[in-house]
């Protein structure tokens, strides 16, 4: 415990009130963060929690693993509930890193009818449940708060990455439940966006970059409807969703297929910067996240040129043999 005070003690203060000349926060361990305004300047985890009070739907961008923006998702989600309440508005936790097929076994969980060891192993939950998200949802079950398994089953996806269109009609009523209602409805922009980081163009993508552009937007709908749907059962509530900030980022990705469904809503983003790409941050004005907090950057996963492409090489092996299982 006395550890755990120590941690958020600092990350809370790396996020302190500053005025707009302020020098950012250096950020000494891999769980410091420093919240910044759409101009990246330096504000408190208070003043986002304020500012954040009429949102109908808050998205937190995630590094997936990184220390910093895991701690920054709890205290979010403890100081929004506590603010929610003094409102009397609840709060519905939702996340990418469940799957709707994996609803009944959260619920189940969450209602103390099974333990955890089930969870991690019959959902199953990501890798890196026990280290990254079980603190979100142990506060949600504690709470009584609603967890949403917000995304589209993996298998699912990654047939459509293999067969594109063509996977849908040979899913089994059942299993077209598990994914949106329009799964490859298209979100202004993030074409552009996917199509660049991978490499190519709308235009120029062959046909796998392509299913795989469309197995991105089968993820994004599902976990977009899921929030309206969420949102739509409990309108007085707020939905606080965790992605990586791929999904999220720009106000794209799930934010747009979100905004489709409900162009009502109120919608708040906040988004991670590594504090090495900070200066290309600041030189990028096409700001329209509400939030962003700059996080230090996970360690370099090869310095190996040879090693990495073993391990890239093993990667691909068992997605091919995961993918053996498409129909």
């Amino acid at each position: 415990m006395i550890g755990l005070s120590l941690l958020t003690a600092c990350a809370v203060a790396t996020g302190r009130n500053a005025p707009a000349d302020a020098p950012l926060a250096a950020l000494p361990t891999a769980y410091d963060y420093q919240l910044l305004t759409p101009d990246h300047h330096p504000t408190s985890l208070p003043g986002v929690v304020a500012a954040l009070q009429g949102s109908d739907v808050v998205f937190i961008g995630e590094y997936h693993g990184n220390h910093a923006s895991h701690l920054l998702e709890m205290q979010l989600l403890t100081a929004l509930h506590r603010q929610a309440a003094s409102r009397d508005r609840g709060v519905i936790l939702s996340m990418e890193m469940f799957n709707r097929d994996q609803q009944a076994i959260v619920d189940d969980y969450r209602n103390g009818k099974i333990g955890e060891r089930y969870l991690i192993k019959e959902a199953p939950a990501w890798h890196n449940y026990t280290g990254s998200y079980r603190p979100l949802v142990e506060y949600a079950k504690a709470q009584a708060m609603p967890i949403i398994a917000a995304n589209a089953p993996g298998d699912i996806v990654r047939c459509i990455g293999r067969q594109g269109e063509d996977y849908i009609p040979k899913l089994t009523a059942d299993e077209k439940t598990h994914i949106a209602t329009q799964p490859f409805a298209e979100v202004p922009g993030y074409a552009d966006k996917f199509f660049g980081v991978m490499g190519g163009s709308d235009h120029q993508a062959d046909k796998r970059l392509r299913q795989s552009y469309l197995a991105q937007l089968t993820r994004d709908n599902t976990m977009a409807e899921s929030i309206a749907r969420a949102h739509a059962q409990s309108p007085q509530s707020v939905v606080v969703h965790l992605n990586g900030s791929f999904h999220s980022e720009g106000h794209l990705g799930t934010v747009g297929a979100l905004k489709r469904l409900n162009p009502d809503l109120k919608i708040s983003v906040i988004t991670p910067i590594r504090a090495d790409d900070f200066a290309d941050a600041q030189a990028d004005k096409r700001r329209t996240d509400e939030f962003y907090y700059l996080v230090n950057a996970q360690p370099a996963e090869f310095v190996d040129d040879d090693y990495k492409r073993k391990m890239r090489g093993e990667m691909f092996s068992r997605a091919r043999e995961k993918a053996k299982g498409c129909r």
